[in-house]
């Protein structure tokens, strides 16, 4: 049996850009490869290429940029089954971990320790027939959603799923985001305020500083 490795487009140190800890200076291991195709293609460049690296050798990277927060990204992390294990060592090494992951993919099996941060795609994005609805059953209050929001269109269809699922009850966060370049924040902004809805929303910060810039 070989050693454990995983294909890798970078491990990198930067602000983290969204969630419940934005601003907050974290690595980044970001896997190569992804099963959607969603329409705004968020960091495509992920999508192929990428160098096989064992996990040993990730979580030594990682610890060796001095953060102890650490964000597991893609690409879709769990399209590489032996992600599951790269998550555990990071948390064997007291590293605070997050996944973001589609929801297309199963997130059951992912370590208790780690915080899930599912990105359930709208109608607009085109890949919403991906979503695993079942993943919610798995969700706690250890977690967030987060949705990219393309249109007015789509701020309804999430709205209905939150109530849907109740997904404000099971997670710590419910995060909207407004398509970059696609949906001005500020319409999104006075949505949720007209509508006085319990959500966060959020700006990808890491667009505003750095476009998709890899590496940062």
């Amino acid at each position: 049996m070989g050693v454990a490795s995983l294909r890798i487009t970078e491990v990198f140190l930067s602000l983290q850009g969204e969630k419940n800890t934005v601003g907050l200076p974290t690595v980044f291991v970001r896997l190569t490869g992804c099963p959607l195709r969603c329409q705004y293609r968020d960091t495509e460049y992920a999508f192929t290429g990428g160098r096989l690296q064992t996990i040993d050798s990730i979580v030594a990277d990682v610890v060796e940029l001095g953060v102890p927060r650490v964000t597991v990204t893609g690409g879709e992390p769990l399209a590489q089954p032996r992600v599951h294990a790269l998550m555990s060592a990071l948390c064997d090494n007291g590293m605070a971990v997050s996944l973001e992951t589609s929801g297309a993919l199963d997130i059951h099996d992912v370590d208790d320790r780690v915080v899930r941060v599912v990105d359930f795609k709208t109608p607009d994005s085109k890949e919403a027939r991906r979503n695993l609805w079942t993943n919610v059953e798995a969700l706690t209050r250890n977690d967030q959603v987060k949705c990219v929001l393309c249109s007015e269109s789509d701020y309804g269809w999430v709205k209905m799923k939150c109530d849907e699922y109740r997904l404000g009850e099971r997670v710590a966060n419910v995060l909207f985001s407004p398509s970059f370049g696609e949906l001005q924040p500020t319409d999104l902004g006075n949505w949720i305020v007209r509508d006085r809805l319990a959500v966060r929303m959020q700006v990808q910060l890491h667009k505003i500083l750095w476009s998709d810039e890899p590496g940062l």
